[in-house]
């Protein structure tokens, strides 16, 4: 057996990526993790994470992260700051994998994929205009910066409820434009929304475009029961209806559903070719949290491990 070739590695950070790590690192199988362009992923971007296991007292994203990789590291797992460019798949259980980033070219038995999901946009042209001006997709990277003034987030979900939320402890008044006639997010997050006195939610309305001299001062939105066309004076929107797979790299090679996430077998996380599995938000539409993303980084590295044991281990 070659021995530059390993028996995985894992495209993509995050909780799944580093989790995958450690566990793979624990099955001396000499994991090598090719971050990709936002080390850590999502949860760099984010302050207090209140329900992962472990933290009473809570902890931010990029401690959490930190903490993590930490304990792959220290397990033994390999960790590059680069980011994958083409990925070639063997063509049947048993063959190797070859992988190659911006700095070099790698081979492996398996390979996890844990390159999670980008925020979504309206797909307005006012977004593209005042992008850094005003638009934003991340509240905690960007709140800061609209200390004590009036903002607006777009949204129904746990996304915009948290962005909501964590905007009201900075900003002066959040209204909280909400498609439907009712909001997708969960109870709890429903509540916290509900008890934030400057929180307006706005039902039924939609975010049709800004207007301002090179920064955003007003929001245009319309109800979309009436028509009711109304501006909002406002000096952020925060876009946080979703977010999209990080899959482009592997159209055409792997099985995705309609919006993109790969598809993985039933109790399992093996994709349709031997010998790659996904973990984390790149193959989950539903839960889309930080302990589950870290829950299946662990099954993944599980699979991959069962895999490589059963077709290269005479």
């Amino acid at each position: 057996m070659e021995n530059n070739v390993r028996d995985v590695i894992i495209i993509g950070s995050g909780p799944a990526g580093y989790t995958a790590g450690i566990y793979a690192a624990r099955a001396n199988m000499n994991p090598l993790i090719l971050t990709g362009m936002e080390p850590g992923g999502q949860l760099t971007t984010t302050t207090d994470v209140e329900n992962f296991p472990g933290y009473p007292e809570a902890v931010t994203g990029p401690e959490l992260m930190a903490d993590l990789q930490k304990q792959a590291e220290r397990f033994g797992t390999e960790i590059k700051y680069e980011y994958v460019t083409e990925v070639t798949f063997g063509e049947k259980e048993g063959d190797v994998h070859t992988v190659k980033s911006n700095n070099g070219t790698y081979q492996a038995r398996s390979i996890i994929i844990s390159t999670g999901a980008t925020a979504k946009y309206l797909g307005l042209d006012d977004e593209t205009k005042y992008a850094g001006s005003g638009v934003s997709a991340c509240a905690t990277c960007d709140g800061f910066f609209y200390r004590g003034k009036d903002v607006a987030v777009v949204g129904g979900g746990d996304t915009a409820a948290e962005e909501a939320t964590y905007l009201s402890k900075l900003c002066n008044k959040v209204y909280l434009l909400v498609r439907k006639e009712e909001m997708r997010a969960s109870k709890a997050m429903q509540d916290r929304v509900a008890n934030t006195h400057n929180l307006e939610v706005l039902y039924n309305h939609e975010l049709i475009g800004l207007e301002g001299n090179n920064v955003v001062e007003k929001a245009k939105i319309i109800n979309n029961v009436t028509n009711e066309e109304k501006e909002l004076i406002v000096d952020g929107v925060f876009i946080a209806i979703g977010h999209k797979p990080n899959t482009e790299l592997f159209q055409g090679k792997l099985d995705m559903d309609e919006t993109g996430y790969l598809i993985t077998q039933d109790r399992s996380y093996k994709t349709n070719v031997a010998g790659v599995f996904a973990a984390g938000d790149v193959q989950d539409s539903v839960y889309r949290q930080a302990i589950t993303a870290a829950g299946s980084g662990c099954a993944a590295a599980l699979d991959a491990e069962r895999y490589v044991a059963e077709f290269f281990e005479a």
